[in-house]
């Protein structure tokens, strides 16, 4: 039984460790010893929060999913422009290119927001092997598709402001958030498979355009430069 006051705590570790487990050998790979091992705890602790492996890896997709909308929502602010907004969600949904190898795992928000991570390869490598499965599995498609419709809500909720304000192209909120959110996945997947563009260079630009034109006149910041 885990200490009394830790299970919090506890539950957030083996989070963390499921998903270094995953993106290290994959989620067949992945078994309740390893990620023992990784969390530092007995495979009974991890048992006793979530049954078996099956449960951890769907709270540990949810976690995943869930990282990005709670970054993107920790960095918005209302005193923001509609363009900052979206380079803000931009930012984290295809982030751009950065060596933080020696970074780890962090997803809980425990320790606050702002010390939530996921490194840039880890981040691709769970990615592929969360979705591969979730082609397969209707319970992971299930938890994808609350996800994503939570985000590009999201992101029609500041794209229809921008609209209402005259800072962005009059366009259908809705399908417009569905395509951007669509094309951020899709290049994803295009880096993860490591097919690049044909001129060179991070195909995150190939968005980020987009959302410029979107903006028109309205300037958006370059993440490379924060």
């Amino acid at each position: 039984m885990p200490k009394l006051g830790m299970e919090e705590k506890r539950k957030a570790d083996v989070i963390d460790a499921a998903l270094t487990c995953i993106s290290a050998y994959g989620i067949d790979g992945m078994t309740l010893e390893r990620v023992a091992e990784f969390a530092n705890c007995s495979k009974g602790v991890i048992a006793y929060y979530f049954k078996n492996k099956e449960n951890l890896t769907i709270e540990a997709f949810k976690a995943f999913l869930a990282y990005y909308g709670k970054k993107i929502e920790y960095e918005i602010d209302r005193s923001m422009t509609s363009g900052e907004m979206l380079d803000v969600v931009l930012k984290h949904i295809l982030p751009p290119y950065c060596d933080d190898q020696e970074k780890k795992i962090h997803v809980s928000e425990l320790d606050g927001v702002e010390c939530m991570y996921i490194p840039y390869e880890d981040q691709a490598k769970l990615f592929v092997q969360f979705f591969s499965k979730t082609a397969l599995d209707p319970k992971l498609q299930e938890i994808a598709s609350e996800s994503y419709q939570r985000d590009f809500q999201g992101i029609a909720k500041i794209i229809d402001s921008g609209n209402k304000k005259g800072a962005i192209a009059p366009v259908d909120p809705q399908s417009t958030a569905y395509g951007i959110l669509a094309m951020a996945v899709g290049l994803s997947f295009f880096r993860a498979a490591n097919i690049p563009l044909p001129f060179g260079g991070d195909n995150r630009k190939i968005c980020e355009d987009y959302v410029k034109r979107l903006c028109g006149e309205e300037s958006i910041r370059r993440t490379e430069e924060n």
